[in-house]
């Protein structure tokens, strides 16, 4: 947790917010480039209503993909509605599926691999906030990764900065706050292993 926090210096800001917060930095609202945040978040906010209106997986890919900024696979597969706060920090692989009313808090990013598996209401949460209540409004942000074939399970929650291999499933429900291993079930809050999977036929 953290307990001390400096305001942002000049030396700070001479790298691009984006750039720190992918590195894990604190973010403080007063940054200077906090504006470019903000109006990322604005055009997401808005291309969402629209994305959230639609039913035809066509127009869905074509919108998810400005929000993301980069092209969907048409092999993938979005129910909406589907909310995201930022929307850049999003990479998605070929022949996924996202089932109806995710949550995707990419500030920090969120890279989710090929065949994936995503059930309803299921959150992926990259950001964080200090413990400390005088700068609670302020930014820490860590990336997650859903490894190829993996399945998260309807209304699952990932926490910043958790990875979940290769193959292994999210019990619906689950908190996950720590890295799953490859080929793992894992459920409950905390999440903690259930068994392994035999990829073995």
């Amino acid at each position: 947790m953290v307990n001390r926090i400096n305001k942002t210096s000049s030396k700070d800001v001479a790298r691009d917010i984006f750039e720190r917060m992918r590195d894990g930095e604190i973010i403080n609202p007063d940054d200077p480039q906090y504006f470019k945040i903000e109006e990322i978040v604005t055009a997401t906010l808005r291309l969402s209503l629209e994305l959230n209106s639609l039913s035809d997986q066509i127009e869905i890919r074509k919108t998810l993909s400005k929000i993301i900024g980069s092209k969907i696979d048409k092999s993938v597969t979005v129910f909406t509605p589907l909310y995201t706060n930022f929307g850049r920090s999003i990479r998605i692989g070929k022949n996924v599926f996202i089932n109806h009313d995710c949550s995707f808090l990419d500030l920090g990013g969120i890279t989710i691999e090929d065949q994936v598996l995503i059930g309803p209401k299921a959150s992926l949460i990259t950001e964080n906030h200090p413990s400390d209540p005088n700068f609670r409004r302020s930014l820490i942000c860590s990336p997650i990764k859903i490894k190829r074939n993996a399945w998260i399970g309807a209304a699952a929650t990932i926490l910043p900065g958790v990875t979940i291999g290769e193959n292994s499933i999210v019990a619906a429900g689950a908190v996950v706050n720590k890295n799953v291993l490859p080929n793992t079930i894992v459920g409950g809050i905390p999440a903690k292993i259930i068994k392994s999977i035999n990829t073995k036929n």
